[in-house]
């Protein structure tokens, strides 16, 4: 399971205090085992705040550097005595978990997100169009359209999964009828902003024009993101509730041309952009990115799906109760029909004030899972 943002900031306070707190941090991440290449590309200084935060921020571009991190905490002697030890070695379980499914699972296929607590139901098609948008150089945009409440927004948490495994970070701006280019851009500038320097000001021209043009703030975020010691996504989600004369429709456009710009220069380097609610019907983008361009449609959840799911997640993990000499298959069958019929009626009659289906099937979905691991 992949920390949060809050446990990272945990463990770049251990960093400071344990592990770079001296006058020579770049010997001291070497005596523990950090290789020579990694170290010397660290903007190391006399502060241990600012080294903490660089050698984290530079961990987290990749998950075999995050356990590597982690696992030199677990060896810090003035670490090991005290009760946050406890927890520096939960993450680093956690870790080691993630790596292992890196290595020994297709992630692409994964059911269960966030140590087995999060449902990601169905979206066959959407698992092998990243597969193929990972895999493909000249790809650079996914459009992901369906009707509302199918679960468009959803594919964000699984960008968080598959980045863990594949080396890049989603970062996300939901949109609204009042959404503006300029608001958008101060949001992207956020994420794309170097570590510890806060939001940097938009002003290209010099002449305290907090948005000169909606072409170089397009490339200024694009170029950040490029510049970015780790691979972003752009996330723009719910393009469907923009207003049609919004100026972000501008904005979209010349966001995904400087991303197929930039791709074409930097290569990998260069964001990916992704479009959450992007309808065919609605603005098209600029000709160029014909090529560049990945389709995915959500779509509500049927019965159906929720069969495959329950298959794969109970014979991936079974109980103790059906484990011994095997899972059982008809016992698992029975089970898996009792888990649909339950999810649908918990769907279907309602729940929350103001969630919508789909929100209803994953929390049913969920609270199945947890009850068939507790068998």
């Amino acid at each position: 399971m992949p920390l949060t943002e809050t446990e990272w900031d945990l463990v770049t306070t251990w960093v400071q205090n344990h592990l770079v707190d001296t006058t020579e941090p770049h010997d001291r991440l070497a005596e523990y085992g950090f290789p020579e290449d990694f170290v010397a590309t660290l903007p190391l200084t006399h502060i241990s705040s600012d080294n903490a935060r660089a050698l984290v921020h530079r961990s987290r571009t990749d998950i075999e550097r995050q356990l590597r991190l982690l696992e030199a905490l677990t060896a810090v002697d003035e670490l090991a005595v005290l009760p946050d030890i406890v927890k520096v070695r939960e993450f680093r379980d956690r870790l080691r978990e993630d790596c292992r499914a890196h290595a020994a699972q297709d992630t692409f296929r994964t059911c269960v997100l966030k140590n087995g607590a999060e449902a990601f139901i169905d979206r066959q098609g959407l698992r092998e169009t990243l597969r193929r948008f990972i895999a493909d150089p000249d790809k650079c945009i996914l459009l992901v359209d369906g009707e509302p409440d199918s679960g468009r927004s959803y594919t964000y948490t699984f960008l968080r999964h598959i980045g863990q495994h594949s080396g890049f970070r989603p970062v996300r701006v939901t949109l609204s009828r009042t959404s503006t280019a300029a608001k958008v851009v101060r949001r992207l500038a956020d994420f794309v902003a170097e570590p510890g320097t806060g939001p940097t000001p938009i002003d290209p021209t010099g002449l305290n024009d907090p948005l000169p043009s909606v072409d170089e703030a397009a490339h200024w975020v694009a170029g950040r993101a490029t510049a970015a010691e780790e691979r972003l996504w752009l996330v723009l989600d719910e393009c469907d509730r923009l207003d049609p004369s919004s100026d972000v429709w501008d904005f979209i456009g010349q966001l995904a041309m400087a991303v197929y710009e930039h791709s074409a220069v930097h290569g990998d380097q260069a964001p990916r952009l992704v479009l959450l609610g992007y309808g065919r019907a609605m603005r098209q983008l600029p000709y160029d990115l014909r090529g560049s361009v990945s389709w995915d449609t959500a779509r509500v959840v049927e019965p159906g799906d929720l069969r495959s799911f329950f298959h794969q997640v109970f014979h991936e993990s079974p109980p103790p109760a059906l484990a011994a000499g095997g899972p059982g298959e008809s016992a698992i069958d029975e089970l898996v029909e009792v888990a649909v019929e339950e999810v649908l009626y918990a769907a279907e009659s309602g729940g929350g004030a103001g969630e919508s289906y789909m929100r209803r099937v994953s929390t049913a979905v969920e609270g199945a899972v947890r009850v068939y691991r507790s068998l």
